[in-house]
């Protein structure tokens, strides 16, 4: 924290080095933001926002190896009061929902202005709110034809998980997890569920 006015921590997760580093050097510009810590995967991400607590935790929905949103549910979970903006190239209204679902604060267009990610940051930091203009009107549609148990158990088969694992981790019987999954196959038009599983996080509904 800086002595004559408040600097707002943040740490930066995104698996494109050269965004991250660019969205670095914008915020460095800024007196009262301050990077304190930058992650290349969602697991380093998780570890080190969990461990220096950053005021503004601002990770990139359209990582690979663990999605943003994934990230912060584990980070929120665990800390229920970070502040997590997410960035986005682009949003379906059920990635919409469940963001925010899990405790995302602010949801950001990548495509922003440099002036509107600090604003923002700015904003999160003292207490508001914020998802992008672009993305408001997206949030009260949903095109999804899975419902949430179904997008569970195809978000832990996308994971690698097999039926017993799942069932295990959802609390719920195999052939219970079964059925979900042959309803998420039948609605996708799918032959396996882990077709089932990449098709609908080609739709960004995992």
């Amino acid at each position: 924290m800086g002595g004559g006015w408040m600097q707002t921590s943040v740490v930066l997760a995104d698996d494109e080095g050269l965004l991250r580093r660019s969205l670095a050097t914008v915020l460095a510009l800024e007196e009262d933001i301050v990077v304190i810590g930058e992650a290349a995967t969602g697991e380093e991400s998780v570890e080190l926002v969990l461990e220096i607590r950053p005021d503004v935790f601002v990770v990139a929905a359209e990582m690979h190896e663990m999605n943003g949103i994934d990230v912060a549910k584990a980070v929120l979970e665990c800390n229920p009061t970070q502040i997590v903006l997410l960035l986005t190239r682009h949003a379906r209204p059920r990635s919409l929902h469940r963001a925010l679902s899990v405790g995302v604060r602010g949801i950001l267009s990548k495509a922003a202005e440099p002036v509107q990610l600090t604003a923002v940051i700015r904003a999160l930091s003292r207490g508001r709110r914020w998802i992008d203009p672009e993305f408001s009107a997206l949030a009260v549609v949903d095109d999804c034809p899975l419902t949430a148990r179904e997008l569970d158990v195809l978000r832990e088969t996308s994971h690698g998980y097999s039926v017993a694992d799942i069932a295990e981790r959802l609390h719920l019987a195999e052939g219970t997890v079964r059925n979900y999954l042959s309803h998420a196959m039948q609605k996708m038009h799918s032959p396996t569920r882990h077709d089932a599983a990449r098709r609908a996080r080609e739709h960004e509904w995992l």
